[in-house]
């Protein structure tokens, strides 16, 4: 018999709804036994309107009185370092919301932790868990869509003052970054899920309209160890919101139009001229059943990751491929020279801090 995981919710703020219908998708393996929020009172409405049995808001005195298998992690960006290792010190295995951490600095010390406690923690990167985002890269791994040659990926988003006003938001210190950060993360790390490994970063960023600390936009140009290019825009200032992505390969485009979770009916394949490929339009017409790109869909995964004692996809590397970048996007902005892949080590005040010494 499969075992069933015991989880706790940690932040029950705006997405833990989010959290809470992911685990009723696999309530035959995860069962959501307690929740913690500094708020007493907000945690235990969350918990009797979930039918949670435990409420805290102590998340050290939870760790020792829980001991879960799976902490699930929604709290303000700057905490999820310390709760995340703390966590996989007391053996659970953890998914936290992202951004992840803070710094490469910060990525390190989780990886040391996986490392020395044999527990994992992944990042919440529900884009590359839909259906059909696999069925387009085995695709592309079995060549049938030729090289990849040209990508856009776009995060055209709109938040107002009152989004800002929250006490930690707008600030590198407690929120880590602007859209960059914790807007268009989930939209680039999709990109690299499906072109891969990035080479070298130029990009612009700046704070144009909200009054906030960090930036509302950033534009980037991404050269791909492939050979591929890439552009990328964040944006908190777009009334008309939009998540845009565009891959360019050699025998088609392909192009998902949506805003915060997608379904295949969301994509779309062009042909390259003369477009008479039939082999590779039926291909792509000959969709597995639809899994959409929700909490559920990576925690299902993230439980078979458990089940087998394996790094899950969006843990270790591919975690730190995410960060990299992002943090390259920064460094470029604010030193207005590109950077590429790997020149941001120990000693650089970017490894230390994502945004440098902001």
């Amino acid at each position: 018999m499969s075992k069933t995981y015991r989880a706790v919710l940690v932040g029950t703020g705006a997405i833990c709804d989010a959290h809470l219908q992911a685990v009723e998708n696999v309530s035959n393996r995860v069962e959501l036994v307690a929740a913690v929020d500094l708020d007493a009172e907000k945690v235990k409405a969350f918990c009797e309107r979930a039918n949670v049995p435990l409420a805290f808001t102590d998340y050290d005195k939870m760790l020792e009185e829980v001991g879960p298998d799976i902490v699930l992690i929604a709290t303000p960006p700057n905490t999820h370092t310390t709760m995340s290792i703390k966590a996989m010190e007391k053996g659970a295995w953890v998914l936290c919301e992202k951004p992840l951490c803070g710094s490469l600095a910060e990525l390190d010390l989780i990886r040391a932790a996986e490392q020395s406690t044999g527990c994992h923690t992944a990042c919440v990167f529900q884009m590359r868990y839909a259906s059909s985002n696999l069925h387009l890269k085995r695709l592309a791994k079995n060549g049938q869509l030729g090289r990849p040659l040209v990508g856009v990926c776009n995060t055209l988003w709109f938040r107002d003052e009152a989004y800002y006003a929250v006490p930690w938001r707008g600030r590198y210190e407690t929120e880590l970054g602007g859209p960059t950060m914790g807007l268009g993360i989930h939209a680039m790390d999709h990109f690299l899920d499906l072109f891969g490994d990035w080479e070298e970063v130029r990009s612009m960023a700046g704070t144009l309209d909200r009054d906030i600390e960090v930036e509302d936009v950033s534009m980037a140009l991404v050269r791909f160890k492939n050979g591929a290019f890439g552009s990328i825009v964040n944006s908190a200032l777009s009334p008309r919101q939009d998540t845009y992505l565009r891959l360019d390969f050699q025998r088609a485009t392909a192009e998902l139009d949506h805003l915060y979770a997608y379904t295949r009916d969301n994509w779309k394949l062009t042909l390259a001229p003369p477009a008479q490929n039939d082999a590779l339009l039926q291909a792509w017409q000959n969709f597995p059943p639809d899994v959409g790109s929700s909490h559920g869909a990576q925690l299902r995964a993230f439980v078979k990751n458990m089940d087998r004692g394996e790094c899950p996809h969006t843990s270790g590397l591919e975690a730190r491929r995410t960060i990299e970048l992002l943090t390259a996007i920064y460094k470029s902005a604010f030193t207005e020279k590109p950077v590429r892949q790997g020149s941001i080590v120990e000693g650089d005040p970017y490894y230390q801090k994502i945004s440098g010494k902001r």
